[in-house]
């Protein structure tokens, strides 16, 4: 068994709780199906958000979708001049049997650009 890190981001076009629990909603479930995830799988998650979003944690959506046993934390992404704005990322940590280059790492709406070589939603 290993443990392997699993990337994914997404965008909300407002500040507001319902779009980033949402968004980040979508992305957790891609996350789960294209790597084929149960809760228990899941060791812990980090979620970013870059300065203009402060609406809500990210995290609530995980515990939205079950994962009360999964240690989660937020974070805030470094404020790099010209970076992607709006944007909510995630760095799952799960044990698994599989290698690293079969994770699937899932980045949509705005973010897709940031990693424009995944397959993206």
């Amino acid at each position: 068994m290993y443990c392997r890190g699993i990337r994914g981001a997404t965008t909300v076009e407002r500040n507001e709780r319902e779009e980033i629990l949402a968004a980040t909603i979508e992305l957790l479930e891609l996350l789960i199906s294209r790597n084929d995830l149960r809760a228990e799988d899941v060791a812990s998650a980090i979620f970013t958000m870059t300065d203009d979003l402060d609406a809500e944690f990210p995290a609530v959506a995980a515990r939205m979708l079950g994962w009360s046993e999964v240690a989660l934390m937020c974070m805030r992404e470094i404020p790099v001049p010209g970076s992607l704005s709006g944007c909510i990322r995630i760095l799952l940590h799960v044990n698994t049997e599989r290698g690293a280059s079969e994770m699937s790492h899932v980045y949509i709406r705005g973010a897709v650009n940031l990693r424009p070589t995944f397959n993206m939603h």
